[in-house]
């Protein structure tokens, strides 16, 4: 028993072999017709002889015979009979396809096609597993290769039936209308959309061939057949050649990207160039050895001319410009392929992305994976780069949330699965108060109390690059503002949400790793009465008198760490900072009419101590002929306004000293100056914010 995926090959007895095109038996599915074509060397039947289907039930070599249908063990099955030794020496290949009338086959269940031997034993197995709004599929091929005869898994879709495959083999269909010639002969025909190779379970017995051909059933058309369109629907263009050549697409082309997808027989090289303005080499869009090469890219046409493509091939090629709409989807299950492709929509939540490569035949090998948002579909370039990456590899990728297209190359087989993230913004996560996930996403927080503040304990872990996760607080016109990152605020902590009291607010997470948000009520905000200590971020209440408020590391690390204070009306306002240094710093801590305020300390490390402290501004240094400190600090000038001299040394380049007014609150209410040198200072609080050692000198 040989099972093989999609673009694999296997050797199989010259002989009479009976072939089963077979699904199971479920109510409301499309019924799916088997058929066969002989094809020459140059891929092309030689007239109409050449299709086997069920009202021309035989080839007149009797090669081929169409030997009608039968239905057993839970299992609808389509016979045909190839009889090897009597395929005619102009035939090189005899593909077997299936075709759904009424439906389309991503409604057809457990798709597969086998070969037996003429008393049952089993020569090849292949199961189409991912097919979606195909209605015709090239589900394998027989082939002459050095004197023996091979079955290769093709899995090629089409999106117009029976018809539309057979024209692409060189058989006329009175009802279709060529599109006008170009040198190259194209026309426009459906497109093929090749599905994913898996590898099956052993597979149900067929229903035994029946005597005779019976008649068709009129199949009941399922609900929602066709897939939801992803960009404006089109016929497909199609132009074949052999060796180099342009392909000009003079068929209407609607505003928006379209899919090039490409096909090249046989060994040797295959390149494509959009070509510019100037006729000249513009967008790489294929470059590949890979033996019967196929792949798809996405093009931005031009809006103002036709979309030209310049190819290179040693062989026979075709080039088909079709709709978005028939791109491969990813499914519940894995989805598999060989060489470039365009995958999508993916329209789910945001989710991990599991990418397994196998490299190339010899080993090696490159895979590139970019994410589109279907906002970008005008701007092709802003894209996200997932992958860039050689040799076989498995890993994960973070997916934001759809719709989004894919964009992939590759430079052989790979297999994609897509795994939801477990967020639970809704009725649940709501009764919860807890928000999991894992990577981007944008969640919907209700506040518990509107009118009121909430607490917000957060916990990321595994957060992006270095620990660089983002959560930016969106307005109603997605405006952002960074509420937490990883760089400040450390992989655990708290914070204050629902900063006025908003009945909602939407987060948006980046690079977030595993993360979870819990909201918890505002009252177990501990009180700030005195002395704290602890590690990591948290919030205090402070309730009193304008204060001054030391912080003090009581660990040896340099990770940044500083507080700040938020004000009933929601505004948030720096106090000290401790960045890379062990020297304690000290700042205002302010208080609005409301009589209180909410006290930060953020640290990047959940590992960093710290001491928090308040006291009497009566204890600050008051301004006289030279004040010295390092760092944060408080000063008052008791006189009138005076002239100072300001000195300081920055520690790094971007260490400025910067003076601030303080009102008889504590608020900064005006920033004096960001500059060494002489400044005007009135009476009052001042504070100085800045890194390094700094001296005020008070003139005259």
């Amino acid at each position: 028993m040989t099972h093989i995926t999609k673009g694999a090959n296997t050797p199989v007895p010259a002989g009479p072999l009976r072939v089963a095109v077979c699904r199971r038996s479920a109510p409301g599915t499309p019924v799916v017709d088997a058929s066969a074509l002989l094809l020459d060397a140059a891929g092309k039947v030689r007239g109409d002889a050449d299709l086997v289907f069920y009202n021309q039930p035989a080839h007149p070599s009797g090669a081929v015979r169409h030997t009608g249908a039968g239905e057993g063990e839970g299992m609808l099955t389509e016979w045909l009979e190839v009889d090897l030794p009597r395929v005619e020496p102009e035939i090189q290949r005899v593909l077997i396809a299936g075709s759904c009338d009424g439906g389309v086959f991503g409604h057809v269940p457990g798709l597969y096609v086998q070969a037996l031997t003429a008393d049952g034993a089993l020569v090849v197995h292949y199961a189409v597993t991912d097919a979606s709004s195909e209605t015709a599929f090239v589900l394998g091929e027989f082939y002459r290769r050095n004197g023996e005869w091979k079955f290769r898994a093709v899995g090629q879709g089409y999106a117009s039936g029976l018809a539309g495959l057979a024209t692409d083999f060189g058989i006329a269909v009175e009802e279709q209308t060529p599109a006008p010639a170009p040198a190259s002969v194209p026309t426009v025909a459906p497109a093929p959309v090749p599905p994913p190779p898996t590898v099956p379970p052993a597979p149900p017995v067929p229903a035994a061939p029946p005597a005779a051909v019976p008649a068709r059933p009129s199949p009941a058309a399922p609900q929602d057949a066709v897939p939801r369109s992803f960009g404006p629907e089109f016929p497909p263009y199609v132009q074949r050649g052999r060796g180099n050549g342009v392909v000009s697409v003079d068929a209407p082309l609607p505003p928006g990207p379209v899919i090039v997808e490409a096909w090249h027989d046989g060994d040797g090289y295959f390149g494509m160039h959009t070509l510019n303005r100037r006729n000249k080499d513009d967008e790489f869009l294929y470059n590949s050895t890979l033996r019967d090469f196929r792949g798809r890219a996405l093009v931005l046409p031009p809006a103002d001319r036709p979309l030209r493509l310049r190819v290179e091939a040693d062989h026979d090629w075709t080039v088909s410009v079709q709709p978005l709409s028939v791109a491969r989807r990813i499914g519940q299950g894995p989805l598999s392929g060989y060489g470039p492709e365009v995958i999508a929509p993916y329209a789910g939540p945001a989710a991990d992305l599991d990418v397994d490569f196998a490299g190339d035949e010899d080993g090696g090998g490159y895979f590139g994976l970019k994410c589109l948002e279907a906002r970008h579909l005008g701007r092709p370039d802003e894209y996200d780069l997932l992958v860039n990456d050689t040799d076989p590899f498995r890993q994960t990728v973070p997916l934001p949330d759809g719709p989004l297209l894919l964009l992939l190359e590759a430079d052989g087989p790979w297999q994609l699965t897509a795994r939801p993230l477990p967020v639970f913004d809704g009725a649940a996560a709501q009764a919860a108060g807890a928000w999991t996930g894992r990577g981007d996403r944008t969640v919907t927080l209700a506040n518990p109390a509107p009118g009121r503040p909430a607490l917000l304990e957060y916990d990321f872990t595994d957060a992006g690059t270095f620990g660089s996760y983002r959560v930016k607080l969106l307005d109603e016109y997605d405006d952002e503002e960074t509420v937490l990152e990883g760089s400040r605020h450390g992989g655990h902590g708290r914070t204050v949400l629902f900063r006025k009291g908003e009945p909602e607010v939407r987060l948006k997470v980046e690079d977030g790793g595993d993360w979870s948000l819990r909201l918890l009520p505002i009252e177990q905000v501990p009180p700030l009465t005195g002395a704290a200590e602890g590690r990591g971020s948290a919030v205090f209440r402070y309730d009193g008198p304008a204060a001054l408020l030391g912080l003090r590391r009581t660990t040896s690390d340099t990770e940044s760490l500083e507080t700040r204070t938020l004000q009933s009306d929601g505004q948030m306002r720096i106090s000290a900072g401790s960045v890379g240094r062990r020297r304690p710093a000290v700042g205002p801590v302010w208080v609005s009419a409301a009589g209180y305020c909410y006290v930060h300390v953020f640290a990047a490390s959940v590992d960093t101590g710290w001491r928090i402290e308040t006291a009497d501004p009566a204890s600050v240094p008051v301004l006289g002929k030279l004040v010295e400190g390092q760092g944060y600090g408080v000063v008052r000038h008791t006189g009138p306004e005076a002239e100072v001299m300001v000195r300081h040394e920055p520690r790094g380049m971007l260490d400025l000293v910067v003076l601030w007014e303080l009102d008889e609150r504590l608020e900064p209410v005006r920033r004096i100056s960001t500059a060494s040198g002489l400044q005007r200072v009135p009476g009052g609080f001042l504070q100085i914010r800045t890194s390094g050692k700094r001296s005020i000198e008070l003139r005259g």
